[in-house]
């Protein structure tokens, strides 16, 4: 039997049943790997012989009576993770050197649950891109086209994923990083609750690892199932044992719901800045018209919903503040000349992306402040609606983008150009107030490449659209190998 495309917890029964072992999953995903991905260049950093030996181990223990999550199965991680013995360079070439000394929390969460690490996965310059190329490691191509960006910043684990190369993967996300590769590629991601799972070691290179709350970024788990991606989440979510001082252990509240029938849902295909182009919104299509055969309650319309320009504008506001704050003191000031130009009425995205980038720690407060008064709302929301149904980006897969200024690119949408960074607003609308999302497959665009939509569910109750998605999968397939 070939267990390649094989879902992690297939894997685990089957290693469990004594059907296959650790060596022979890892020997096939190997060489897969070495097969396939000239053509993908989904792993950058492999580290095949250590794979090999972890496999035999966890045979061994196994052997001896052992049983742990994971234990056995082959899995792939984001080259901005650390892990010791390995490059972490984020895609920058003076950083190409960089070897830290330990893992980072998560993967030593994945290697504790007994996974078998193949190598790391590709990322863009500095995790700041919808795609994922770099002058280290090159470009990474979608399984689907490979004229095509997989997506970013997670494109390599996206990409390694819906090419068979490992069960599961581990990315981030702060600007759609796990969700749009999994839309782009077919795939499932979730991006958990802001401060769900510990983000330690995932940090740009040379800076210190350290236990620290960040803002608007999450980790997250990759998988070609929703079951997996649940499977994925128990080991990764819970607290820094640094900051504890115990062993990571978070009880999230069961699903809302068990039946599709019992699900109010609420969807949404329109944002006002932005439009939804004709693939993704028969993809959103498709969901709401299954969630309705299957007898949940599906509404288009909620006056409880926070106002969506606002909120693009916050979360554009706090993204491009936070990736702009190590900048060098010269490129800050040129920034604020620019900014100080700005007409006071001006309050497109492109403004609101300069005026992030030099916003004074009072005006951060004034927008952190309008964050929690969205929070509040989402909460009023889900006090009726269970989850939300939306794009993940306008439109499926776009063809590679090497334009070195990404405010000189364009997307197109429908055969209309919009400035490439204003895809970013439905990736937002979750990130901004810290909301959990399950990106997961929706069909295929007339051109036969992956549409995904994005499930919003409350906050800290990230079982409920991981439950969604599972009941989706039943009822409209969910991953498809690229053909």
């Amino acid at each position: 039997m070939e267990w390649t495309f094989q879902t992690a917890e297939r894997l685990v029964a089957a290693l469990r049943a004594g059907e296959v072992t650790s060596e022979e999953l890892t020997d096939e995903a190997i060489a897969r790997i070495e097969r396939d991905d000239k053509a993908i260049n989904a792993i950058c950093v492999p580290d095949f012989d250590r794979a090999r030996a972890a496999a035999r181990g966890a045979d061994q223990a196994r052997a001896r009576g052992e049983d742990r999550p994971l234990l056995g199965v082959p899995v792939t991680v984001k080259e901005s993770y650390n892990i010791a013995g390995l490059p972490t360079t984020w895609g920058m070439p003076a950083h190409r050197d960089h070897m830290p000394a330990e893992d980072a929390v998560q993967v030593s969460r994945l290697k504790a649950a007994g996974a078998v690490v193949l190598g790391k996965t590709n990322v863009p310059l500095g995790l700041q891109d919808v795609q994922s190329f770099n002058e280290i490691y090159g470009t990474t191509s979608n399984p689907w086209d490979h004229g095509r960006t997989p997506g970013g910043s997670s494109g390599g684990s996206a990409a390694a994923l819906a090419c068979g190369f490992g069960a599961l993967s581990i990315g981030s996300d702060i600007g759609g990083s796990l969700r749009t590769p999994a839309h782009f590629c077919g795939v499932y991601a979730h991006k958990p609750t802001l401060g769900l799972a510990a983000t330690r070691g995932m940090v740009p290179p040379a800076a210190p690892a350290l236990p620290a709350d960040l803002d608007l970024a999450v980790v997250g788990p990759m998988a070609r199932s929703a079951r997996d991606l649940t499977l994925l989440l128990d080991v990764m979510a819970g607290p820094d044992p640094l900051t504890l001082g115990v062993a990571h252990d978070l009880r999230l509240p069961p699903a809302r719901h068990e039946r599709l029938r019992d699900f109010r849902v609420l969807v949404l295909d329109d944002h006002p800045l932005i439009p939804t182009g004709s693939a993704v919104r028969a993809g959103v299509n498709r969901v709401a018209d299954t969630l309705a055969d299957g007898g949940a309650r599906v509404a288009r319309h909620s006056p409880l919903l926070p106002d969506l320009t606002e909120a693009a504008l916050i979360y554009t506001q706090l993204l491009f503040s936070s990736s702009a704050a190590r900048f060098p003191v010269e490129v800050y000031e040129q920034l604020r000349s620019h900014a100080a130009g700005l007409s006071d009425d001006d309050r497109s995205l492109d403004a609101a992306r300069l005026r992030g980038m030099v916003l004074s720690h009072r005006d951060w407060i004034e927008a952190d402040s309008r964050r929690e008064l969205h929070r509040h709302g989402w909460r009023q929301l889900f006090a009726e609606f269970d989850a939300v149904v939306c794009p993940v980006t306008p439109t499926p897969a776009f063809p590679h983008d090497h334009q070195p200024d990404p405010r000189e690119r364009r997307i197109d949408i429908d055969g209309v150009e919009y400035p490439y960074l204003d895809q970013l607003v439905w990736a937002g609308l979750a990130t901004m107030p810290g909301l959990p999302a399950t990106a997961v497959p929706a069909g295929r665009s007339p051109e036969g490449l992956p549409v995904g939509v994005q499930l919003i569910g409350p906050m800290f109750e990230d079982r409920t659209p991981l439950r969604l998605a599972e009941l989706l999968e039943q009822r409209i397939g969910g991953f498809r190998t690229p053909r």
